[in-house]
């Protein structure tokens, strides 16, 4: 059982690993694509390996009754997702989008405990309260504070990744995490090739960096990052037990960002990064 609990969590840690990649490696496609690009050609990569991989193992089709369940999958956790997350993107300050991103792992945890009836220790909350603070002292030490309606969108987008994060520990139940994964990743894509003409245009003439920065995103981040997840959720006791590493995003980025494009952390990283770190570490200790 122990075993099981921690082979989950480092498939999580590995996920949010890659999750954080994509935040660096967003910024440098975003010197030469738009966003509505970058979403529909990360799943539309996404599914063509999934289709791939899907052909190779044979792994058929989901049934009919499940179909919906899949779609509704497919539009949180994709399309939906990246529509607020950009719409959001456009009125928010980076610090700000952050912080409201940050509530996922806590609602997760709030409707899992009503859907699911899972229980959070006293001291789970306390370290995710710990972790959320350490969230707002890595992305606010130096920034503001934007109120705007871009807030209610990063919100839905948080929502989005939670309501995902919720119907996949049900699927999960019937499906394999390839399955599952891929399924939800071709019904997100549907919804998505509505921005694929253009997307294919600026695709074609991308520089060879271009075309491997967004291979990657494609391959990485959104195919591979989102299976681990789905195993991390299948082996997990409690969808908290892995969705609490999603407070880690923000401090690895910030890690990538000075390793690949020399951002140079700042005090508040570290500080903010500690604090994180101190909250998993209890969380653990708290499901032990």
């Amino acid at each position: 059982m122990q075993n099981t609990k921690n082979q989950a969590q480092i498939y999580a840690f590995v996920t949010v690993v890659l999750w954080a990649s994509a935040f660096v490696l967003t910024k440098i496609a975003l010197t030469y694509y738009t966003a509505e690009a970058i979403g529909v050609l990360r799943y539309v990569i996404a599914s063509l390996l999934f289709i791939g991989i899907g052909i190779f193992t044979k792994i058929g089709f989901p049934e009919k009754k499940d179909i919906p369940k899949f779609l509704i999958a497919g539009i949180l956790g994709f399309a939906l997702y990246m529509i607020t997350f950009n719409q959001a993107s456009k009125s928010l300050t980076a610090a700000t989008g952050s912080v409201v991103i940050a509530s996922a792992p806590i609602l997760t945890a709030l409707f899992a405990r009503i859907i699911f009836k899972e229980k959070i220790k006293v001291l789970g909350w306390i370290a995710i309260i710990i972790e959320f603070i350490g969230i707002l002292v890595l992305t606010l030490w130096n920034g503001i504070l934007s109120v705007n309606a871009g807030m209610l969108w990063m919100f839905g987008a948080a929502l989005c990744i939670s309501g995902y994060n919720l119907l996949q520990r049900s699927l999960l139940k019937k499906y394999s995490p390839l399955q599952s994964t891929a399924y939800s990743v071709f019904a997100g894509t549907l919804f998505l090739l509505w921005y694929l003409p253009d997307a294919a245009v600026q695709f074609g003439n991308a520089p060879l960096q271009q075309l491997f920065v967004m291979g990657f995103l494609g391959v990485f981040p959104s195919a591979l990052a989102y299976m681990l997840w789905s195993k991390a959720l299948t082996m997990a006791q409690k969808t908290s037990d892995v969705t609490n590493y999603m407070f880690v995003t923000p401090l690895l980025a910030a890690l990538m960002g000075f390793l690949i494009m020399g951002e140079i952390p700042t005090l508040a990283t570290y500080v903010g990064g500690s604090m994180i770190f101190v909250g998993l570490l209890l969380f653990k200790k708290s499901n032990a």
